[in-house]
């Protein structure tokens, strides 16, 4: 869920530590894409491979008289969010534009099955505009009151739309970048599907555009989002984004003027230091900012000015540091789910050192200058603590390494699958599941779970969901950077930064 900046005085202790753990990036990768596949909803093919999951949630969108069957759970319940599943499959799709060619072709035929579950029920949720576009499909608090498998639900499935003239441009505008960013990753695989993506994406940022303002601003529709992925930060970081992916996808300067026109208008330069699937600030300086190392177009130089201020704001003895780590070196924002900031982040670090050294350039931040490799380092740090290079050497994602969590908060994972226990288990019935001190009957492989808390300590159990549920957009930007590394395990760095809290 969405965390909060939170700013804390740290003090830089550098630590010379020998690298005592080699991670296999490949099995790591290999099972973060499988992961997708535990979460998937709707009619599944009789090649999945997660087996312990069924068909479910057949009947979405009827209330509304429309098709919203398929997509993706976000999370340990059974509601599918259409803003976070979006942010999913951008960085799914970006995972696959930027690192696909690092990965398998076994992997990337993977990654791209996962994004294709994404984006063909996205086009769903824009296939009634401009009218109309779908926001959720569930009810969150009577389906938190339940501990069902998705196969069993019986609690409601009401879908939400929000209807023209109405505003929904944070939605609009994520699923704009998901739909263009993916139009890019098929576009020498399927031409003919990314045309479709391309299409829809163009349909969708017209009406993100022309209708102003945020999708939670609708009374019935916040009842409903909120507070589980209201839209704090705004909209505006979410057109900019729409327009940026476009940009990429087409190459047309009436986006390039958008991005130009609305900078500053639109905050780009302002709370840049998150990415996730609220604030796309981060992401969009990042992504901007490859144009004007490819091409030095000068007038978005500004977005790679601010990208700049964001790597500066990692290095703490920078005079623009701005982020805090945990005494195992953790980069930790406070809040909910800890490792999506961390891996969002890891993957802007990463995408913003190869785009340095293609255009034979280093990071200046102040009177200091970084290689692009101190990025790499930085970035490799974080995925090698999630895989178990941290203080109580555990694998934070489930079913990698020796140690890893055996009780994590995902309804299906815990509960007995249909082959194994066909009669359902009810809503109550399932707190006893919940309840259960026994590990998880089944293995949610390559789920990477909200992680540790400012001091590398982690309690675990199903009950603490804020360290034990995995999320799909913690997910989908792991498989870029674990593609790299994968493909580039050359960091073997022994010195990492330690810090600790001043008084």
């Amino acid at each position: 869920m969405k965390t909060s900046i939170c700013s804390s005085i740290v003090v830089l202790l550098l630590v010379l530590l020998p690298t005592t753990i080699s991670h296999n990036y490949a099995d790591a990768l290999t099972k973060s894409i499988l992961f997708f596949e535990g979460q998937r909803s709707g009619y599944l093919p009789r090649n999945q491979r997660m087996t312990w999951r069924r068909n479910s949630a057949l009947n979405d969108g009827k209330n509304l008289n429309a098709d919203l069957v398929g997509g993706y759970y976000d999370a340990g319940d059974n509601i599918k969010f259409h803003f976070p599943m979006a942010f999913t499959a951008t960085m799914l799709a970006w995972s696959a534009v930027d690192f696909g060619s690092y990965m398998s072709p076994a992997d990337l035929r993977d990654n791209l099955i996962a994004l294709r579950w994404g984006t063909d029920y996205l086009l769903k949720t824009v296939s009634q505009l401009p009218n109309r576009i779908f926001v959720q499909v569930g009810e969150a608090t009577p389906d938190h009151q339940c501990w069902e498998r998705p196969e069993d639900m019986d609690t409601p499935r009401t879908a939400y739309a929000v209807e023209a003239p109405s505003p929904a441009s944070d939605l609009a505008g994520e699923i704009t970048a998901a739909l263009a960013a993916a139009s890019i990753a098929f576009k020498r695989f399927d031409p003919i599907y990314s045309k479709i993506l391309l299409d829809n994406a163009l349909k969708t940022f017209e009406y993100a555009d022309s209708h102003r303002g945020s999708y939670t601003s609708n009374p019935a529709t916040k009842l409903a989002v909120c507070p589980f992925y209201c839209s704090v930060n705004g909209y505006e970081d979410e057109l900019l984004w729409g327009a940026a992916w476009l940009r990429r996808a087409t190459g047309k300067d009436s986006y390039l003027k958008y991005l130009v026109d609305n900078r500053q208008s639109f905050s780009a330069d302002s709370n840049y230091f998150e990415f996730g699937w609220d604030n796309k600030v981060g992401g969009v300086n990042v992504l901007v900012a490859k144009e004007v190392f490819e091409k030095d177009v000068a007038v978005i130089a500004p977005y790679k000015d601010t990208a700049e201020k964001l790597m500066c704001s990692f290095f703490l003895e920078s005079p623009g540091a701005h982020m805090s780590y945990s005494p195992g070196g953790l980069l930790y924002k406070p809040g909910s789910s800890q490792l999506q900031n961390t891996v969002a982040l890891s993957f802007l670090l990463l995408t913003y050192a190869n785009d340095l050294s293609k255009s034979s350039q280093q990071l200046h931040c102040g009177s200091l200058m970084f290689q692009p490799d101190s990025l790499r380092r930085l970035a490799k740090r974080q995925v090698d603590y999630i895989l178990g290079d941290n203080p109580i050497n555990m694998s934070y994602m489930i079913g990698y390494g020796y140690r890893y969590p055996r009780q994590i908060h995902h309804r299906g994972a815990s509960s007995p699958s249909v082959m194994t226990h066909p009669t359902a288990i009810k809503c109550l019935e399932g707190w006893n599941v919940f309840a259960s001190p026994n590990p998880d009957p089944n293995i949610l492989v390559g789920a990477v779970i909200g992680g540790p808390d400012i001091d590398d300590k982690f309690i675990g159990g199903r009950t603490n969901a804020s360290e034990t549920e995995p999320t799909t957009y913690i997910n989908a930007p792991f498989v870029g950077l674990l593609a790299y590394f994968k493909a580039n395990p050359i960091l073997d760095d022994s010195a990492f930064l330690r810090f600790s809290k001043k008084n």
